[in-house]
């Protein structure tokens, strides 16, 4: 998917992107259709339905 992060270019500065490098990994393990929910409304119950 074109919304994947890559957790290298967080590294250098780790301390203040902490929250950022933890949160990578789940996002990019997230459905595409979670991932492009056209709003947050939808976008919540997208991730309710995978968790």
């Amino acid at each position: 998917s074109g919304y994947k992060w890559h957790w290298e270019r967080f590294y250098l500065d780790i301390k203040k992107k902490f929250f950022t490098l933890r949160t990578i990994s789940h996002w990019n393990n997230l459905p595409r259709d979670v991932v492009e929910s056209p709003s947050l409304e939808v976008f919540k119950i997208h991730l309710e339905m995978v968790l």
